[in-house]
């Protein structure tokens, strides 16, 4: 078995006390934190609708089934017939629904009905069609609504962009200011927009068209397009970034 020697022992004493003197906790080796804050801004204009869509349907109502959807299918047949052949319209057939009405002290009846979407930027055009399909094929108007085609929403989204950045700038800027920081930088930020705009009534059939089947009125009216910057300003205490 080995001993050690006193004096051995005491000579290595000093180096154990310099080797952890030398040495650094994980807190304290770890660099102080950059404060950092989130900054929002954004920038809007109305944009006028340049889409105009109307939602129609055929429905009838029979004691057989077979014979109602008999007759909504040659009216939707006819009534997508025309839409396409129109100038300067979009038309697709949606939904199809068949069911029962039962009511007290009544028999027992079939309900079919199919929609038809219709779409243009022709205004004038499409409310005549809509009138047409009224007063000729018997389809009925659920309602219109209006909304910023592609082409002009992305235009407006690509001016407003740089205003919304310039903005995001000003406020972290500012922030920068308030908080005493000398300087800051940017972090991680996203740019947003409202792909759809600000939701357009749906109009009423109601009152859209006369016996005579005169075309409807309609007014396109405007949507809010608007793109948001949010995102991380970095400050910097010890000295300007920008």
């Amino acid at each position: 078995m080995r001993h050690w020697r006193g004096d051995v022992l005491v000579a290595m004493l000093p180096l154990i006390v310099a080797c952890g003197a030398g040495a650094q906790t994980p807190a304290e080796a770890a660099p102080t934190p950059q404060p950092v804050i989130t900054v929002t801004a954004s920038a809007s204009s109305e944009v006028a609708n340049d889409r105009m869509h109307a939602v129609m349907r055929a429905e009838a109502d029979n004691a057989d089934a077979a014979r109602a959807a008999s007759d909504v299918n040659a009216r939707m047949a006819r009534a997508l017939a025309r839409a396409k052949a129109a100038p300067g319209v979009e038309a697709s057939t949606a939904s199809y629904a068949s069911y029962q009405i039962s009511e007290p002290n009544k028999p027992m009846r079939w309900r079919v009905s199919q929609t038809l979407a219709l779409e243009s930027s022709d205004f004038v055009a499409l409310s005549a069609l809509v009138s047409t399909l009224q007063g000729t094929d018997g389809l009925l108007l659920s309602g219109l609504n209006f909304s910023v085609g592609r082409a002009a929403r992305r235009a407006a989204e690509d001016a407003l962009t740089q205003r919304a950045i310039d903005s995001w700038q000003q406020r972290a800027q500012l922030a920068s200011k308030a908080f005493g920081a000398r300087g800051w930088r940017p972090g991680r930020v996203t740019i947003q927009t409202n792909d759809y705009g600000r939701p357009q009534p749906m109009l009423k059939a109601q009152g859209m068209v006369t016996a005579s089947g005169a075309p409807v009125s309609a007014e396109g009216g405007t949507s809010e397009v608007t793109v948001t910057v949010s995102g991380e300003a970095i400050l910097d205490a010890a000295g300007a970034t920008r």
